[in-house]
């Protein structure tokens, strides 16, 4: 009985210490995955910039502690977070479902269709199975738009995945890509606003289903720090109470996001 009751305070004490260690987190490592213009990337002198990198700043800076960017490709970047590479992801990650088996999310922080981009010498109005039947898509590994193409395109289509956003822009300026699927901030900044080539949206934005597009972007945590999500959310709130969040919002999409 004695060995017992001693195992249970030793639990006791074990979860104690993790929940103050949540608590008084005062330097906190982010992942993220570069580059994904213009919420995450760096500048021709090497600055790490964007929206989220504003945005996880000014949280940081309202929480009171240090933000530390560690740099993690996409397809890692969950494992990452479970290794303790990391405190948290702010990385354009969608919350969904399957996620939420996986990691702990804040509140929403902003909310991104996805949309189709294709040279402008494509001549289709949409896409559908009878439009992109033979075609070849762009998509970047893991991402949801990777699981909305594969399954609902990948019997007429051939799929194309990548492990950065750059590496698929730069094969359809290649001409190794018929379309891309794609963030569309990050397909109007990478392609519709690029001086190498001519580009063009391809059909309506796309924020359905649910079960793909989810409910916006929103920073993950391992399941345990909800103390720890719970001062980023508060700060989020203020933030976007005081307007510090409009203003970061403007400086990369040119208005408030209504």
């Amino acid at each position: 009985m004695k060995k017992l009751l001693s195992i249970s305070l030793l639990g006791l004490a074990v979860a104690a210490a993790s929940s103050a260690q949540a608590r008084d987190y005062d330097h906190v490592r982010i992942g993220v995955d570069i580059p994904y213009e213009p919420m995450e990337y760096r500048t021709a002198d090497g600055e790490l910039t964007g929206f989220d990198i504003d945005l996880g700043n000014a949280l940081c800076e309202r929480i009171g502690v240090t933000c530390e960017w560690v740099e993690q490709e996409w397809d890692g970047i969950i494992p990452g977070l479970m290794s303790r590479n990391y405190d948290a992801i702010m990385s354009s990650m969608t919350i969904n479902d399957e996620r939420r088996e996986q990691v702990l999310f804040s509140d929403p922080y902003i909310t991104m269709p996805s949309a189709w981009f294709a040279p402008s010498t494509l001549d289709i109005s949409e896409a559908n199975e009878e439009t992109l039947d033979g075609k070849t898509i762009g998509v970047q590994r893991g991402t949801l738009q990777d699981n909305y193409v594969t399954d609902n395109y990948s019997s007429v289509a051939s799929v194309s995945r990548y492990s950065t956003a750059d590496d698929m822009v730069l094969d359809m300026q290649a001409e190794r890509l018929d379309i891309v699927f794609l963030d569309y901030p990050i397909g109007q900044t990478t392609l519709l606003d690029s001086e190498h080539g001519d580009y063009v949206l391809i059909g309506e934005t796309i924020t359905e289903p649910k079960e793909y597009f989810g409910d916006g972007f929103g920073i993950a945590f391992r399941q345990r720090d909800e103390a720890l999500a719970e001062r980023f959310n508060e700060a989020l709130a203020e933030l976007q109470e005081d307007g510090t969040y409009d203003e970061i919002y403007a400086r990369y999409f040119g208005e408030d996001e209504e």
